[in-house]
């Protein structure tokens, strides 16, 4: 979450360090799901993916170890969770929570402005972009 006071250094992980670069909500929800990989993790699990080897199999081909790191940081900042579906060897299903899943509109209108203003952008299915959000 963002402090009220830019440029504040807090601890997120052991591993991992978190500025804030200012109150911006703007700023603040890049940091969340700026990155290259982190919305394309959410369209697939918006249009039903829902295991490590469906994100593997996108046409975008993430790396295996980005892969892995984004679904950790996405569980870490509540954007899915996680559920052990086999033990040998331990293998996890993810599902979008709540807070996930409210970045479908957002997702709706990137893919209107990119078939608008980006030439050769597939369309999405219509099934993605007519859903609506289930009430909260």
């Amino acid at each position: 979450m963002c402090k009220s006071l830019p440029y504040s250094l807090t601890m997120t992980t052991k591993y991992q360090k978190k500025i804030d670069r200012s109150p911006c909500p703007i700023a603040c929800t890049l940091d969340v799901v700026g990155d290259k990989w982190t919305l394309v993790i959410v369209r697939d699990m918006l249009n039903g993916k829902s295991r490590f080897s469906g994100f593997h199999d996108s046409p975008e081909r993430i790396p295996t170890n980005i892969l892995a790191d984004r679904l950790r940081r996405m569980e870490e900042k509540g954007l899915l969770t996680k559920n052990l579906y086999a033990k040998k060897p331990p293998r996890f299903e993810y599902a979008l929570t709540v807070k996930g899943e409210a970045l479908l509109p957002i997702l709706q209108e990137v893919c209107r402005w990119g078939n608008k203003f980006l030439k050769g952008t597939w369309v999405p299915p219509e099934r993605f972009m007519s859903r609506k959000l289930a009430k909260v």
